[in-house]
């Protein structure tokens, strides 16, 4: 007993180092909360054209709607060729164009009069401006200059290149000054995303900060393709530059919601900056013309405030809704995002970062020293340990985990002491609950009694597994995780390991057999009991069932299972989503807080020892959850507070009802028998 108290003063000490964590967590969730409003500086182009309204009038109105930031992205001379500021051709159009007597450009006919045109060629023209010298200079950089040839340097400047008219015309040819000069002028601030360079060099990392350094007005910078700027030999640089101009690093989120779209060198960039970086989220383009406006804003804020993203990269409508014009459809989608999320509390303006932060290295050891304390105990539930045992036990788990991050690193121990306080605490909170069970008897079935019996008993478990909760979003409470680039490894563990100690835990307690106490032997004995018993179809029947169950659960959990969620449970969702701050877990408020009264239920009326433990089971699936959700480091901390006690509270009354109505329900059943036995 002793040792068990000294056990429980160590979870004591850990849950207070971890509240001290979690704590300042709440404050830097709290302190950056501006999200930036970014639309496509091509999308708000085409917009313009679309409805006939000027550029800089439909700039005004975008600006004005709640836009804060356009973003640019590399010139193309297929791009170029449509907004009229350069043109090119294909060498072989270009001759039959002169053959056939089709008009072009005089210098151009000219050329071909003299049989200066070759087919295999691509003609690049356009007046002398800063926009043609830059695509020049790209071009150069890009394919070298014994494949970039200028054959007329006056007005209209024209170029001559070696290559695929098809390919050159996509190719990607540096951000435009113009453009970024353009959209600063019209008060919005500037979100460059630059490609990289084949064989990138120091100089064509220069060039592209000089032209970003044209504008004051930079806010967040995220790139397109495969890798970022600089990769990988010049990304330092890119790294240095950032970091001179003050530029926030945008993570775009994957499609799954889970971590960030790949790009090469995007991990060791941002940890280049100091992790000086912002989440990022845009409506995949194929689902956004699905949803009304009214569902895309709702969209936004959940995604701002559930999954910190801070940078809201807005597409435009393609199709009117309803009877608005389509300049009116995006001006109310951009309002009413705008109204939704200073209503949820935020400020827009420029997306600010999360501080480099990283708890107290002995605050953490004092975490981990919980959670150790914690295991131990939970392995004196399932096995002979005696007093030493479990002290040296502590002291070597302790040692193992905490020596490395009082040493300056160890990830993978607070990986390991997260995963541990995962799967330890709702076994704990599972395991107390069993034993009470087992050992107050629990032999009325008076429906009063019951319910403050299991009202009790899941406010307690639910208490212990929070312990677990709260440990887990203390031990990796950085801004790596934070930002998602480090995530909680173990999910499927965390939901499949504490059943199985859950089990272990019930048939020792209980037995296998009906209406017989757990006999000698221990838990092997049983089994092997078991094992000796004839298969009855009812038998295989169940356990094929408990399987596609177990599919399902282990399926469901993570962001890759393949499982869908069912159309009426994403209508539920949506709806408590609605009523709700933080919208409740299914697998708490509809499963397992109720299943936890239906068990309270089950053991004090005597119920078959099946029953029993699949609601004990069910019970856990609670329990789990309520752990596994703080593992969602990149959610707030104080919603995930609030989402716990929410399933708690609305399962609380669910499973309060369900006793209510199954004890009406067999009460009137007996009547029925005993009255028919009568007439009998």
């Amino acid at each position: 007993m002793l040792r068990n108290k000294l056990l429980i003063a160590c979870i004591i000490a850990g849950l207070v180092a971890a509240l001290g964590i979690v704590y300042q967590r709440h404050q830097i969730e709290t302190a950056g909360n501006t999200v930036e409003l970014v639309m496509d500086y091509e999308d708000v182009v085409d917009l313009a054209a679309t409805e006939g309204v000027a550029l800089p009038e439909m700039m005004r109105q975008l600006r004005e709607a709640g836009i804060f930031s356009l973003a640019v992205y590399d010139m193309t001379l297929e791009k170029l060729n449509k907004s009229g500021l350069v043109f090119s051709l294909g060498g072989a159009e270009l001759m039959q164009r002169y053959q056939t007597g089709v008009p072009s450009e005089p210098a151009l006919t000219q050329l071909a009069q003299t049989g200066q045109v070759a087919a295999d060629r691509v003609y690049v023209f356009g007046p002398p401006t800063q926009t043609f010298e830059e695509v020049k200079q790209d071009l150069i950089r890009r394919l070298g200059e014994q494949r970039v040839r200028e054959i007329a340097a006056g007005s209209p400047r024209i170029l001559e290149i070696k290559g695929n008219y098809e390919k050159l015309i996509k190719s990607n040819l540096g951000l435009s000054t113009a453009e970024m000069a353009l959209i600063a002028q019209n008060g919005f601030h500037v979100v460059p995303r630059p490609t990289n360079y084949a064989h990138v060099t120091a100089n064509d990392v220069d060039e592209v900060f000089n032209r970003i350094s044209t504008q004051k007005q930079i806010s967040t910078l995220f790139f397109v393709g495969e890798e970022v700027l600089g990769y990988k030999p010049q990304l330092e640089r890119t790294a240095a530059y950032m970091r001179e101009h003050g530029v926030v690093l945008g993570l775009i989120e994957h499609p799954l919601q889970l971590q960030f779209l790949k790009q090469d060198g995007l991990i060791d960039l941002a940890k280049l900056l100091d992790y000086q970086a912002a989440r990022v989220y845009v409506i995949p383009k194929d689902e956004q013309p699905k949803l009304k406006v009214r569902e895309a804003v709702e969209r936004w804020v959940l995604s701002d405030r559930e999954r910190n993203i801070r940078v809201n990269l807005i597409r435009i409508y393609t199709k009117p809704e309803g009877n608005m014009s389509l300049l009116e459809t995006n001006l109310t989608y951009v309002q009413e995002t705008r109204k939704a999320l200073e209503g949820a509390g935020f400020s827009l303006g420029r997306a600010g970062a999360f501080p480099n932060y990283y708890p107290a290295r002995l605050t953490l050891s004092l975490v981990i020293l919980g959670a150790c304390a914690g295991g131990v105990l939970l392995l004196g539930e399932l096995l002979p340990l005696n007093g030493w045992r479990q002290i040296l036990l502590l002291a070597g788990t302790f040692l193992l985990l905490a020596g490395p991050v009082l040493m300056g690193h160890g990830n993978v121990a607070r990986q390991a002491a997260a995963l541990g306080s995962a799967v330890i605490f709702p076994g704990l909170a599972m395991a107390w609950q069993i034993k009470k069970w087992r050992r107050s008897g629990c032999k009325t079935c008076a429906g009063g009694r019951i319910l403050w019996l299991a009202f009790k008993g899941v406010a307690q478990a639910s208490l212990v597994s929070l312990i677990g909760g709260v440990f887990v979003a203390a031990v990796l409470a950085d801004a790596r995780y934070f930002l998602e680039i480090e995530i909680f490894r173990g999910v499927k563990l965390t939901f499949v390991l504490p059943l199985l100690i859950v089990t272990v835990l019930f048939f020792r307690q209980f037995g296998f057999e009906e209406d017989k106490p757990a006999p000698a032997g221990g838990f092997l004995a049983q089994v092997k009991r078991v094992l000796d018993q004839p298969v009855l179809f009812k038998y295989l029947l169940a356990l094929a069932v408990a399987a596609v169950a177990a599919i399902v659960y282990v399926g469901r959990s993570g962001h890759t299972a393949g499982i869908p969620v069912p159309a009426l449970e994403t209508k539920m969702r949506a709806l408590l989503e609605q009523l709700f701050y933080a919208r409740p877990r299914t697998r708490e408020f509809l499963i397992g807080h109720p299943a936890f009264f239906l068990a309270t239920l089950a053991v004090c009326c005597s119920w078959s020892r099946v029953w029993q433990f699949a609601l004990v089971i069910a019970a856990s699936m609670a329990q789990i959850s309520l752990v596994e959700t703080f593992a969602h480091l990149r959610t707030p901390v104080m919603m995930t507070f609030v989402r716990g006690f929410d399933g708690w509270v609305l399962g609380t009354i669910i499973g309060m009802v369900a006793v209510i109505v199954l004890q009406g329900v067999i009460r009137v059943a007996v009547q029925l028998g005993r009255r028919t036995v009568g007439h009998g």
